[in-house]
């Protein structure tokens, strides 16, 4: 099943950097070093779309992206990513999201967005003790006072448990809505930000604190405070590394006290995870406040 799941994952990054390339099946067949016929079932058997479907979502999604940001670049745009024609490409948009690209670039509404997780990252792998600490930048920083877009989940404490209980096509949703922070988030939220029968554990996205467009279904708005973090932040790590990559990072901040510059935790405020990419390095944020003298 191991080799299996590598070929996958190895026409998934062969999709990924040739995205705007035309890619045929027997591309595929040869990154996975299957015939075209069981390197296709394969493919299909262990992320649920066929490489042609797979193909097409990501496109899409990566197109919306681009708009978002780009506006009135819809030619551009559908010859960037494979598109053969404009017009096939705002027909395939508007199966997929209900509405044509040029309508989305001027008005840029939450849309849910494929999200093409790789297959050999999908469970954690064992924890490989390591002979030597890697070394942990620590940062100070202030977050804004911000609404947060979220959706809560039953009873979750971390990524895998909210994915089972809400799926994991929210992440795509929230990367389609601009962050003030750039990105989405993950938080833990303290008692006070929580309503019963809800997890600790949310996935969402930071806005102004005036934000008043539109709300999903499913999702709500949430005002967080101005407040001080500590960001501790990893090493680089290789993808299929990164369970390993949020423990080591984990150890350091257990091990880490703030006392040393002045503060103590604050569990008055939700800790933040970030996505963990391997070129960056796994990121946490921890709320802190002044330390009682």
């Amino acid at each position: 099943m191991l080799e299996q799941t590598e070929a996958v994952q190895r026409m998934q990054d062969y999709i990924l950097a040739h995205l705007g390339d035309t890619i045929s099946p027997a591309d595929l067949a040869r990154v996975s070093h299957y015939s075209p016929w069981h390197a296709c079932r394969l493919f299909a058997a262990l992320t649920g779309l066929t490489p042609a479907d797979y193909i097409r979502k990501l496109r899409l999604s990566k197109s919306a992206l681009w708009l978002r940001n780009a506006p009135g670049q819809v030619a551009k745009v559908a010859f960037a990513l494979g598109f053969q024609s404009v017009d096939g490409y705002q027909r395939a948009f508007f199966r997929e999201f209900g509405r044509n690209p040029g309508q989305y670039a001027r008005d840029p509404v939450p849309l849910y967005l494929f999200t093409p997780y790789g297959v050999q990252f999908r469970q954690p792998k064992r924890r490989i003790p390591m002979e030597e600490p890697k070394p942990v930048f620590i940062q100070r920083l202030d977050k804004p006072a911000r609404r947060v877009l979220l959706k809560r989940g039953v009873a979750a404490a971390d990524y895998f448990a909210y994915c089972e209980e809400v799926g994991c096509d929210v992440w795509g949703l929230l990367q389609s809505i601009e962050s003030i922070s750039g990105e989405p988030v993950c938080l833990w939220l303290p008692p006070a930000y929580r309503k019963p029968n809800t997890s600790e554990y949310v996935q969402g996205v930071e806005l102004p604190p005036d934000y008043d467009g539109i709300v999903p279904e499913g999702f709500e708005l949430l005002d967080l405070p101005a407040a001080p973090y500590l960001m501790f932040q990893g090493e680089p790590f290789a993808e299929e590394d990164f369970a390993q990559a949020i423990e080591e990072l984990r150890a350091a901040i257990a091990k880490y006290d703030p006392a040393v510059i002045g503060f103590a935790l604050d569990d008055q405020n939700p800790r933040i995870q970030l996505e963990p990419i391997g070129k960056r390095g796994y990121i946490e944020l921890l709320p802190i406040k002044l330390a009682a003298t």
